[in-house]
């Protein structure tokens, strides 16, 4: 039998979407491993709830409503990453591209517009109880799809089972907070979440599931590439609606060539080098894969931000200059922070690489005072890559402390 059939990959020239295969772990060095079509219809519906999350916020910011609109976002853009993050590792293990998959994997989409709708209410009135509806639809939809790896695949049974006992459990207590009274609802969210990401860590000790490096980092990529569009996207329509007000081109000009300059550095760091090079333990893959909710809340928030200067520079922000530019060039710090913790430094790449992030990051957060405050953060994003550019293609010899 081939390679292919054995670890529960689609035979070559086999049809897409056959009505049933078993479930079997697949090969962690299988070859043209990518992408599939229903993985990119997932994250372009997920990315319908990162905007309305993202939306919620430049509101709440703009308002003046700080505390509120960062503490909502926070708990919101948890349930949206996580229940992304834990479909994206179980597909690499697992996707068998048949009808039950796809079916299981629909009601997780319809799951995450469910939970987008709920967005607004949640994080203007703390109203969760449509947000865990959609969470756990979703949450549910993978459990069905651990007891069917764990009836299929022997080997990883106890991980599966493991993932299928923890999941089920933790989405009674998600419905049982909503039965707490407000003092007590954010510190059950934080016993809640610490239990979640406990799960995979506790299930993987059973028996290693056997995701794909290269398919890993290729879906975190296409994800970051997808919230950075809809950065642009939110950041382009603000600029559109103050222009149809009539905004003052110059100040609009500036801080439209600030945030395109910032999105176009923060792209080309993100994706500056290859990150399934490193991804050869588990340990290693849950720093890595945990620590993107950061890269990912903090570049959807980024838009929020640009959003907040525009409608300050239209007088509808309640919020003063300087708290606007920090909604812009707090988010945009913590995404190069993220980033370099995760993608660049694990390189190795030099002495250079040590400081010329975080010494960036360090400046856009005080380019928070600056007249410009936006422009000023593009202008140092750009510049930053202008460096690492020169110095990745300097001779290793020449990097090295």
């Amino acid at each position: 039998m081939k390679a292919d059939q054995v670890d529960g990959a689609r035979p070559p020239g086999s049809p897409a979407g056959a009505w049933y295969r078993r479930m079997l772990a697949r090969a962690t060095d299988e070859e043209h491993r990518s992408a599939t079509v229903l993985e990119l219809f997932f994250d372009l519906c997920f990315v319908v709830a990162v905007a309305s999350a993202a939306s919620a916020l430049h509101h709440e910011v703009a308002a003046d409503h700080v505390g509120d609109g960062v503490v909502g976002y926070v708990t919101v853009f948890f349930a949206i990453w996580w229940a992304w993050m834990n479909f994206t590792w179980f597909a690499s293990a697992y996707d068998t591209d048949d009808v039950p998959y796809r079916l299981t994997t629909l009601v997780q989409i319809a799951g995450a517009l469910i939970l987008a709708a709920g967005v607004p209410e949640a994080m203007a009135g703390g109203d969760f109880a449509v947000i865990t509806v959609g969470y756990v639809v979703m949450r549910l939809a993978m459990v069905t799809q651990w007891l069917r790896a764990a009836g299929s695949d022997p080997p990883h049974r106890r991980s599966a089972l493991r993932y299928a006992v923890g999941i089920a459990a933790l989405q009674v207590g998600w419905v049982l907070r909503l039965l707490l009274p407000e003092s007590l609802g954010y510190a059950g969210f934080l016993v809640l979440v610490a239990a979640e990401l406990a799960v995979p860590i506790w299930a993987e000790r059973a028996a290693p599931t056997t995701w794909h490096p290269r398919h890993i980092a290729e879906r975190y990529g296409l994800f970051t590439l997808i919230v950075l569009g809809e950065c642009v996207l939110a950041s382009s329509l603000a600029i559109q609606t103050a222009l149809e007000e009539d905004a003052a081109l110059a100040d609009l000009a500036t801080t439209a060539a600030g945030g395109l300059l910032t999105v176009f550095g923060m792209w080309w760091l993100y994706f500056a080098k290859e990150s399934h090079e490193f991804l050869t333990s588990l340990r290693v893959a849950i720093v890595w894969g945990y620590g993107h909710y950061l890269v990912f809340a903090s570049a959807a928030a980024v838009g929020a931000g640009l959003a907040v200067n525009v409608d300050y520079l239209t007088d509808h922000a309640a919020i003063g200059a300087r708290g606007a530019a920090a909604a812009f060039t707090i988010p945009v710090a913590l995404f190069l922070l993220a980033v370099w913790a995760l993608q660049v430094r694990p390189h190795h790449l030099g002495h250079w690489h040590t400081t010329l992030v975080p010494t960036t990051a360090g400046l856009v957060l005080a380019s928070t005072l600056a007249p410009e405050p936006i422009l000023v953060t593009g202008l140092l994003v750009a510049a930053m890559i202008g460096v690492t550019l020169v110095a990745l293609h300097r001779p290793a010899a020449a990097r090295a402390p």
